[in-house]
């Protein structure tokens, strides 16, 4: 079984990838820590509690995380993505009642946990990556026991946020710098390349809805972020990227790899935010080096009916 953190700003994908760890029966889903991001910090903690309520899970503790990036302030959050309370104004289709955030701080409840593991943790960060680079940087005795990160985040070809940068990795670039770059955690990276890739269409959606109530609930609450997904790619679809991350969290080599020198632009310009890959083949880099800090491993392709699939028998129970 795999111990899970899951560190998330609930957002419609997210709300995906959370109802998909808790029908998942051999994750034992430790915590779900809060951070800014598509929403503020107390819309995405209310956000995590709903949907814990919905799958039947207010035992899991909620912890709140950062409500800001670690120097600059966020920009803008994504309303015009995932709706005005991150659920494309349909957060009242969720349960109300349930569990209250726990005391502590998602930093100080995750290194409680790890602490307390008797076998390494996965952390799968889906928003921001601050909560997590605060972790690292409070407490680097506890690396040894974080099993991996899988991380939803970047852009290799093209970003969705700005030309070149990601949503989540543009919303903290210090902080994605520090955990992507500065850090050696080992990490599997899960870029909007290869989310793309599993877009799901209408057909798919009715089905989720027609297999019950939560997969009903679920799909209430996509239409925003179809609207926006379909404007994007002139059909009906939408895009889930943090469950992709959450499914190889779960399953373990879903998605195939390739290490990369990476960087993470942290500069004033457009580039900010940018994920920096070195495609250059093995032989080249080994021949003239790279300038790049890092090497990494990415998610670069899987069978995508698979992953279609595994996420509809599992959320449609």
């Amino acid at each position: 079984m795999t111990s899970l953190i899951i560190d998330t700003d609930p957002g419609v994908d997210d709300a995906f990838a959370l109802a998909l760890a808790c029908a998942s029966p051999e994750i034992d889903l430790l915590a779900v820590t809060t951070v800014f991001g598509n929403a503020s910090l107390e819309t995405t903690t209310r956000n995590a509690l709903r949907v814990l309520a919905l799958c039947g899970r207010t035992d899991v503790p909620v912890a709140m995380g950062a409500e800001r990036p670690l120097v600059y302030p966020q920009v803008h959050e994504a309303e015009l993505v995932h709706g005005s309370d991150g659920l494309s104004g349909r957060a009242h289709l969720l349960p109300s009642g349930g569990a209250a955030p726990v005391e502590a701080d998602a930093v100080e409840l995750m290194a409680r946990l790890l602490r307390a593991a008797t076998e390494p943790v996965t952390i799968v960060p889906i928003g921001p990556l601050t909560n997590v680079a605060l972790l690292l940087a409070a407490h680097p005795g506890l690396r040894g026991k974080i099993e991996r990160l899988v991380v939803m985040g970047g852009a290799v070809s093209g970003g969705n946020t700005t030309a070149r940068a990601e949503f989540n990795l543009w919303s903290d670039p210090e902080a994605a710098h520090r955990v992507l770059v500065e850090e050696r955690v080992p990490t599997v990276l899960v870029p909007i390349d290869l989310t793309f890739q599993c877009m799901v269409e209408r057909p798919w959606l009715d089905r989720l809805a027609a297999a019950g109530p939560l997969g009903e609930t679920l799909v209430g609450l996509t239409a925003d972020y179809v609207a926006h997904y379909t404007a994007f790619f002139g059909k009906e679809c939408t895009i889930l990227h943090d469950a992709i991350a959450v499914a190889e969290a779960i399953r373990p080599g879903l998605l195939r790899t390739r290490t990369y020198p990476v960087e993470v632009d942290c500069a004033f310009g457009p580039s900010r935010g940018a994920l920096v890959v070195d495609r250059r083949e093995p032989e080249i880099i080994a021949t003239f080096g790279s300038k790049l800090a890092r090497s990494l491993e990415i998610a670069v392709e899987t069978d995508v009916d698979e992953v279609r699939e595994f996420l509809l028998a599992r959320l449609a129970g």
